[in-house]
């Protein structure tokens, strides 16, 4: 085995308790056990989703994770799908120490989960959104551009436009989410100021995703126009991979989210990929094949140190 590189210290290392601030995006469905204890045991934070609303199961995946890794992990809050208002018991009697928030209001659960010891990240898509959630009480940000998969603000700004202006007006630590999926893109959101990245479609192609080979291979082999933006006049927006049903609902000004996710789990692990909406980012285009998430990690801290060593060349 090769060596491993050499922690990165930042504020969102030192906070989470991980050798590399790489975090991997809670998807539903696919942030379980078996991705999350890999990007974990990797040096990464690999977190558990409650978005998918099947809490008894989330509730297994969790448990199961004493026994596939020592190394600490989270769980999200998706707020737009909590349908138990006992939510926050739920995540706190897990024994979790980290959890990040999103799509809602950061003042809902922020004191609860802080009052119960743990440290809290909310995921935000704009700067005036950064500030309520900072003058919530959160530990820090998730600042995540329109160019990622999954659900959007409708209004959506790029990384590259969002990640510095969030960072000039907050103090928090900032884990950049939105077109991350190496060492390049880490080192780039570093420079506009993060501490942190977070990976979502590079996760879901790794070989430890619970996905179907259709989905991974459809994200290997898309250009980086292959992407579509949904419900750009409704809410929530999405962004998925371009097919026949996603390029029908990209021309409709408004989504119905049930006919978009008809038959999420003949898609997620049947592999069809026209029975509902695969969710990935423009970043798919990058992605070139299939990896084992210790070899992503591995790679993007090497391709980070590659980069910021050669910018600090000039």
């Amino acid at each position: 085995m090769s060596e491993l590189p050499a922690p990165i210290r930042t504020r969102v290392s030192e906070m989470l308790g991980i050798d590399y601030p790489i975090i991997q995006a809670p998807m539903g469905w696919i942030a379980r056990s078996q991705l999350a204890s890999a990007v974990s045991n990797a040096g990464g934070l690999g977190i558990i989703e409650t978005s998918s609303g099947e809490l008894d199961n989330v509730r297994r995946k969790i448990s199961a994770m004493a026994d596939l890794t020592d190394k600490p992990f989270g769980v999200n809050i998706a707020q737009m799908f909590v349908r138990d208002p006992s939510i926050v018991d739920f995540v706190v009697e897990q024994g979790v120490k980290f959890v990040t928030t999103s799509a809602g209001n950061p003042q809902q659960y922020t004191a609860q989960l802080k009052a119960a010891g743990l440290t809290v990240f909310h995921v935000v898509p704009t700067a005036a959104a950064a500030l309520k959630a900072v003058a919530a009480g959160v530990d820090g940000l998730v600042v995540e551009g329109g160019e990622g998969g999954g659900f959007k603000n409708p209004r959506d700004v790029a990384t590259m436009v969002l990640l510095p202006l969030v960072c000039s007006v907050v103090d928090v630590p900032i884990v950049g989410a939105g077109g991350i999926c190496d060492g390049p893109t880490m080192a780039a959101a570093f420079a506009l100021g993060a501490e942190g990245v977070q990976m979502g479609t590079r996760m879901v192609s790794a070989a430890e995703s619970p996905v179907h080979d259709n989905w991974k291979q459809a994200i290997v082999e898309a250009a980086e126009t292959d992407t579509v933006f949904l419900n750009r006049f409704g809410r929530p927006g999405l962004r998925a991979l371009r097919t026949e049903r996603s390029e029908r609902l990209e021309r409709e000004e408004s989504v119905d989210l049930g006919e978009a996710f008809g038959n999420v789990l003949d898609l997620y692990f049947g592999g069809d990929l026209e029975a509902a909406i695969a969710l990935s980012g423009q970043v798919a285009g990058r992605i070139g094949e299939v990896l084992p998430v210790a070899d992503i990690i591995n790679e993007t801290i090497t391709g980070f140190r590659a980069a910021t060593s050669r910018i600090a060349a000039y």
